[in-house]
């Protein structure tokens, strides 16, 4: 307004706003301060996302906690939400869907031994699924990864362009090789694909003493951790870059894995990195939270017994 009508002075614009000058001045400062953090904050997060392009709000809120405190700059996760929304950064997910399991063959399915598991550290729990990635000259290829379900660490992974049982070997024997010593009682879970379920794979679990269990009813929930680790390698990482041929493609799934286990924080293990969490002795919190929770039929008959047996004893009383 100052620039609006020069001849007025200060003093009196602020006294017909009701506002000192010093507040006026002080307010301006302000302004300017939270101009400049913020420049400072969406650097960071572009310095960020040259490797996590899509990377989170709220793991980006985990990465920044150092570069906030070294520059004494007070952000909640709301404010950065609005500051990412405010320059058109916040990440939206895309959603693809292509079969690559094929559970009609004659070969045996084994039954599902997670059910109700719980986990206590790493090396009790393997988990594998096949994603596909389709490269811009060369076609379609498919990934092979093996995670450890409590470190959400990816252990061995593979990039092929057939779905043949040879490429998911390879990825199961790349993990193995990285535990060094198979830990006594791992389990390894996968869908019933005929990958998982072909002479060559189950022989090279049983040489391994490694238990097998397998999904029933082809449900994703049933492999929940593998099917979200495919996701992020796809969606955060590997959609992100530019990749034309099949040797691109296997080099971008080496830095992928090496990003994701070594720099990238999970809510699932309190936001540290799978690699972290994979050989620290801490113990992991889960800080995501399901606000929707699936009502299953066993809870919903507890429900309508419970209903049941509340009007018999009113009946009773009345």
């Amino acid at each position: 307004m100052k620039d609006s009508y020069p001849h007025i002075s200060l003093v009196r614009l602020c006294r017909s706003f009701g506002v000192t000058r010093q507040a006026f001045y002080q307010h301006f400062w302000t302004t300017q301060a939270y101009c400049m953090e913020h420049e400072l904050v969406l650097v960071r997060v572009q310095e960020i996302r040259q490797d996590h392009r899509r990377l989170g709000t709220r793991k980006l809120m985990d990465k920044l906690q150092p570069f906030l405190l070294e520059h004494h700059i007070k952000m909640g996760r709301d404010a950065l939400f609005d500051l990412l929304a405010d320059h058109g950064l916040l990440v939206r997910r895309l959603r693809k869907y292509i079969h690559t399991t094929r559970s009609s063959h004659w070969l045996r399915k084994w039954p599902n031994l997670i059910k109700d598991r719980k986990l206590t550290g790493p090396g009790q729990l393997w988990v594998s699924d096949i994603t596909y990635f389709k490269t811009g000259k060369e076609g379609y290829t498919y990934i092979s990864l093996i995670t450890d379900a409590w470190s959400h660490r990816i252990m061995g992974h593979h990039l092929a362009t057939d779905l043949e049982a040879a490429s998911t070997l390879e990825a199961l024997r790349m993990a193995i090789a990285q535990a060094v010593t198979v830990p006594k009682g791992l389990i390894h879970h996968s869908d019933r694909g005929v990958q998982y379920c072909s002479q060559a794979y189950v022989d090279v679990l049983q040489a391994n003493s490694i238990g097998i269990s397998m999904t029933e009813k082809g449900d994703p929930l049933e492999n929940a951790v593998a099917e979200r680790i495919n996701g992020i390698i796809k969606q955060e990482y590997l959609d992100t870059w530019c990749i034309d041929t099949v040797a691109q493609a296997r080099a971008a799934l080496e830095r992928a894995v090496f990003l994701y286990n070594s720099d990238r924080p999970h809510n699932s293990i309190s936001n540290l990195t799978p690699d972290q969490a994979h050989t620290g002795t801490m113990k992991i919190k889960r800080l995501w939270k399901n606000y929707y929770p699936k009502r299953t039929p066993v809870n919903a008959v507890q429900d309508v017994l419970s209903t049941v047996n509340l009007s018999s004893d009113i009946n009773q009383n009345l």
